[in-house]
């Protein structure tokens, strides 16, 4: 399979440790061919070494925000299913169409006059009320002396996994709506860092990799050093999987390689089961698309993300079934919405992009996607965004995504995305790491910025949502993990619920209210103060 040995090299994610003499050869043969072919394309040299040592592993500061020019185009949005589905979902709208109370407080309100027609709220007005009271506020949960590349927490929400650059996996107990250290698990075969890492359906398992011919399977509970290689048996030997996933029942683990092909590895038979020839570059990202896990999602450094059926997919001949294009860069992670036809994508053209896998785009699109992947000369590991993927005049020629979203960095390293949890919020939010140390959490109906959350010193790779909470974990290059939580009333909310309460003439509860809204007041001054003292807000 023909790849360009630049685009190999454009990943931070994809450089090895190796110390082996051969191997330094090898390296430094690709360099010079790197080297020339920049030179040819564009006049600039950058020397780079593709081994790193300890005295590397120092933290990359975080870069400035990116200045975005033009406002969120909604057109193709607001006509989509997913708009609708979206906000009967999070409560915004009544079944039949009809539009919710626009604050908190009014729901409250309506509620207590029995507009609702019901005495407590629906589903969709819960989530209407918690997506209104996003986390805001970051304490430091974790510090490492290395960068934190993964963090995740379980289906359950009862552990969080973190990944460090320091070969260690650590487990933290958050059941009890603390974050304990439960168990550090020591990695094997790491080279450069662990790049990803998945829970078992059930809890009970984990699974990582990194520069390795196989994945490591890890029992979390037991001893800690009972791990099992997963051999994946590539072709090449200087080799690694940038993304895994899990199937539905365990039994599967879908990964994507630097080598171009998607593996499937089968538990139950103890052997590699798929290696399926996918992309023109590397894969750095992988999925199921619902809990069927017939349906396969794949993103690479070709900029096109690919959807697969595993009922007609043939290992000799791989085809998928179809290709979503619009991307200028090549796509960092895919997250599927969990219903089998919306997904998103994060990209080095510093874009989140909704699709809906039943539009899929055509053989222009395609050609227009990869030419754009072919024109980039800049790398995104230390060079700055170009103003072309920055601030685009206008989209790729066929892009049939449904919306796109701008306002995060995409820099450094494979910066990860995420639909907000269904539980807590209905899918309202999009959210994402950002290499300026932010997590950015995008309104996915207006393609707005709801919360810009700035609390690390470095580039945030990953972010996890709490299923059942509202709570993110955010895993940073400055060698912290960050807890988010909800701080504090805003004038306004203190205004519009004071407001509500003193709507109702029934006298006998004015003195009630009256208590409630100094308690209010109190409540608001006792955060405000909390917050000020809390250098990492």
């Amino acid at each position: 399979m023909g790849t360009s040995t630049s685009r190999r090299m454009d990943d931070s994610d994809s450089r090895s440790r190796s110390d082996d003499s051969s191997d330094q050869d090898a390296d430094l043969a690709t360099i010079l061919q790197y080297l020339i072919r920049r030179l040819v394309n564009s006049g600039q040299i950058h020397i780079i070494s593709s081994d790193r040592d300890d005295s590397d592993d120092e933290f990359v500061a975080a870069v400035s925000p990116p200045k975005i020019e033009t406002q969120p185009n909604t057109r193709k949005l607001d006509k989509s299913e997913i708009s609708f589905s979206t906000k009967q979902t999070c409560g915004l709208i009544h079944k039949k169409g009809e539009e919710r109370p626009n604050s908190v407080a009014a729901m409250i309100s309506e509620r207590e006059r029995g507009m609702f027609g019901r005495p407590g709220f629906s589903f969709g007005d819960r989530c209407r009320i918690t997506g209104s009271y996003l986390p805001n506020s970051m304490k430091v949960a974790a510090t490492y002396q290395s960068k934190a590349f993964c963090g995740t927490y379980s289906r359950d929400g009862n552990h969080f996994l973190s990944a460090c650059q320091d070969r260690n996996l650590r487990l933290y107990h958050t059941n009890d709506g603390k974050f304990r250290l439960g168990k550090t698990i020591r990695a094997r075969d790491v080279g450069w860092s662990i790049l990803d890492t998945a829970f078992s359906p059930d809890g009970t398992h984990l699974v990582y990799s990194s520069w390795s011919e196989c994945l490591h399977l890890c029992r979390l509970y037991g001893d800690s050093d009972n791990q099992d290689a997963l051999p994946l048996c590539p072709r090449e030997r200087r080799f690694c999987v940038f993304s895994l996933v899990f199937s539905s029942d365990g039994r599967e683990i879908l990964g994507g390689a630097n080598d171009g092909f998607l593996y499937v590895y089968d538990r139950e038979c103890n052997q590699r089961a798929l290696r399926i020839d996918g992309h023109d570059d590397d894969v750095n990202t992988v999925a199921f698309a619902d809990n069927t896990s017939q349906i396969l999602y794949s993103g690479g450094d070709d900029g096109l993300c690919k959807v697969w059926d595993r009922r007609t997919l043939s290992e000799s001949h791989p085809k998928p079934v179809g290709i979503l294009a619009g991307h200028m860069d090549g796509i960092t992670f895919i997250d599927p919405r969990g219903d089998g036809r919306h997904l998103i994508s994060n990209c080095k053209d510093q874009s989140i992009k909704l699709w809906d896998v039943r539009v899929f785009s055509g053989h222009t699109a395609q050609n227009n996607t990869r030419r754009a992947v072919a024109d980039q000369n800049w790398d995104y590991r230390w060079q700055k965004v170009p103003k072309k993927l920055a601030n685009p005049k206008k989209p790729l020629d066929g892009d049939t995504s449904v919306m796109t979203y701008r306002g995060h960095s995409v820099l450094q390293t494979l910066v990860r995305c995420h639909f907000s949890p269904a539980f807590t919020t209905g899918q309202r939010y999009i959210y994402t790491g950002c290499a300026a140390g932010r997590i950015v959490i995008y309104d996915a109906l207006t393609g707005k910025i709801a919360a810009d959350l700035k609390g690390h010193k470095a580039c945030v790779r990953d972010v996890s949502w709490h299923p059942y909470k509202q709570e993110l974990v955010s895993t940073s290059w400055d060698g912290t993990v960050g807890l988010w939580t909800y701080s504090g009333l805003y004038k306004m909310e203190l205004e519009e619920e004071a407001e509500v309460l003193n709507t109702d003439d029934a006298g006998s509860k004015v003195l009630r209210r009256s208590q409630r809204i100094a308690q209010l007041k109190e409540r608001m001054r006792q955060q405000m103060k909390q917050n000020s003292g809390n250098s990492n807000c």
